[in-house]
C-alpha cells in the first residue's frame, strides 16, 4: 500500500528536479547507490526494470528503506504493461514511469493512486496521456524528438504540460541551464550521474558528491 500520496509523491519529484534512473542486479549495490543518491539530496529514486528478477530486487531494495530511511520514494521504470506494473506497486512503487505510454497502465495506476509517467514523443502522445490522467509526462527519448526547443514549444500553446525528459540530460551547466530554461519540471538522469566509473570502483561517496553538487546546480539555474 502507498504510504505516499500522489500529490506528495509529484510535489517531491518536481520539487527534487532531477530523478537518479538506476538499475543494478546486485541488492547491496542498489542499497548502497541509493542511500548515496538519499544522502545527497535525491529522495526520489526510478529503478528501472531491466534485469532477471528485477522485481524481487526491487521488493528487497524497497523493504530496506521502508525501515531504515522511510523519506526514499522508491519508483519503477520501463513499465510497458499493466501486470508488470501491477507486481511493483505491489512490491512498494510509489510511481511508474515508462518509455511508452500505454492506456491500462494508466487506468492501474489511476485505480491505485500512484503517479504515471509515460515515455511520449509528440504533442499528440502528450495530449493522450494527459486525457488519462497523467500529471508528468516522460519526454522519451528526449534528445532526439526535438529535446529543450521541443519543451519550449509544446509548453507555449499548454502551459499546463508538465514533462520530465530523460535520454539527452547530460551532468553539466549548458545542458540543465537548457532543459529547465525551456520549462521541464524535473529531469530523469541516468548513467551521467551514477556514472560506470563511480560503480565500478563502489565510490559511493562520489556518488553522494555528485548527486548533491546536480541537485545544487538545479537549484542555481531554477533560482531557488
Amino acid at each position: 500500500m502507498a504510504t505516499k500520496d500522489r500529490m506528495a509523491v509529484l510535489s517531491a519529484m518536481m520539487d527534487q528536479g532531477v530523478i537518479p534512473v538506476f538499475y543494478h542486479p546486485d541488492l547491496d549495490v542498489c542499497r548502497n547507490v541509493i542511500q548515496a543518491c538519499a544522502n545527497g539530496g535525491a529522495k526520489c529514486i526510478e529503478f528501472t526494470n531491466r534485469g532477471d528478477f528485477a522485481a524481487s530486487v526491487f521488493l528487497d531494495v524497497a523493504r530496506h528503506f521502508a525501515k531504515v530511511d522511510p523519506s526514499v520514494i522508491m519508483g519503477v521504470g520501463s513499465i510497458v504493461d499493466a501486470p508488470t506494473a501491477g507486481i511493483f506497486i505491489a512490491n512498494g512503487a510509489k510511481f511508474v514511469v515508462g518509455p511508452l505510454l500505454n492506456p491500462d497502465v494508466a487506468k492501474l495506476c489511476n485505480r491505485r493512486k500512484i503517479p504515471y509517467s509515460p515515455g511520449c514523443g509528440s504533442a499528440t502522445e502528450i495530449g493522450c496521456a494527459e486525457e488519462l490522467g497523467c500529471e508528468i509526462v516522460k519526454l522519451f527519448p528526449g534528445g532526439s524528438v526535438g529535446g529543450p526547443d521541443f519543451v519550449k514549444s509544446m509548453l507555449g500553446p499548454c502551459p499546463w504540460t508538465r514533462i520530465m525528459p530523460t535520454g539527452g540530460v547530460e551532468n553539466t551547466e549548458v545542458s540543465l541551464t537548457a532543459w529547465f530554461k525551456a520549462g521541464v519540471a524535473c529531469v530523469g538522469m541516468g548513467s551521467n550521474l551514477v556514472t560506470k566509473a563511480l560503480l565500478d570502483k563502489q565510490d559511493y561517496a562520489g556518488i553522494e558528491t555528485g548527486v548533491r553538487a546536480t541537485l545544487a546546480l538545479v537549484r542555481s539555474i531554477r533560482g531557488k
